[in-house]
């Protein structure tokens, strides 16, 4: 193959967020005057490294056409999955018709609204020398094991330990593959990340902005609020 590889990005956003307690699922609340997902897809697609995005939904999906993006000319819609890592299966096999085994493909969550293009920069250009990579952010706070009664079972390393974030970056034909075997062998993988490892590679750690939250619980749109105004300021 000629040619430098293109980047892509990818959106699970099938999910229905039930730790949030809302009525729509949370990629779709109101955080400010636009939705989640629409703060997030603004900093993907105002990249000019991104060729497109793809982002996967639900089936019964009756919230997507009412954001920001729905016509947008390089955004993709395909139907999710049940748990996230069918979705961005999905998401990656629709991706194969256009792009190319070597490109690469940063996967981030819809409810991740406050991530900053400036990381992005930096994904990009230290994961490109590895087998792939994602934002990440050391741990500071002092870390305890518990047992199943919740008792401290042990205090862990945090010199070891990093919050995993998103966008998280690896190839189209090897991420494929590996979330494909991990699906269809029952695996337990969380992010895509997990499904690397499981095939040999060892993901490349980036270092991005505490601030890139995800949307779980609903005192995090308030504090997603408060970064995104101090980020505009």
């Amino acid at each position: 193959m000629t040619g430098q590889p293109a980047h892509w990005a990818v959106v699970p956003a099938a999910g229905v967020g039930r730790r949030m307690g809302a009525s729509i699922p949370k990629q779709y609340l109101m955080l400010g005057d636009r939705r989640v997902i629409d703060h997030a897809l603004a900093v993907l697609l105002g990249h000019t490294a991104l060729r497109g995005v793809v982002v996967a939904l639900s089936p019964d999906d009756t919230w997507w056409q009412d954001t920001a993006y729905s016509d947008h000319p390089r955004v993709h819609r395909v139907a999710g999955g049940a748990e996230r890592g069918h979705s961005v299966l999905n998401a990656l096999s629709y991706l194969s018709q256009l792009a190319r085994p070597d490109d690469w493909v940063l996967v981030h969550d819809a409810a991740r609204p406050c991530v900053r293009a400036e990381d992005i920069d930096r994904l990009l250009a230290v994961s490109g020398k590895h087998c792939g990579g994602l934002l990440a952010h050391p741990i500071h706070d002092t870390v305890k094991q518990a047992d199943a009664g919740r008792r401290v079972a042990g205090t862990l390393p945090r010199e070891t330990l990093w919050r995993a974030f998103t966008p998280q970056m690896f190839r189209l034909g090897p991420l494929r593959l590996a979330l494909a075997d991990a699906l269809e062998r029952g695996a337990l993988v969380t992010d895509e990340a997990s499904a690397m490892e499981r095939a040999g590679c060892s993901p490349v750690l980036v270092e991005g902005h505490s601030d890139n939250i995800k949307i779980t619980r609903p005192e995090d749109i308030e504090l997603a609020a408060f970064y995104l105004e101090r980020q505009a300021r």
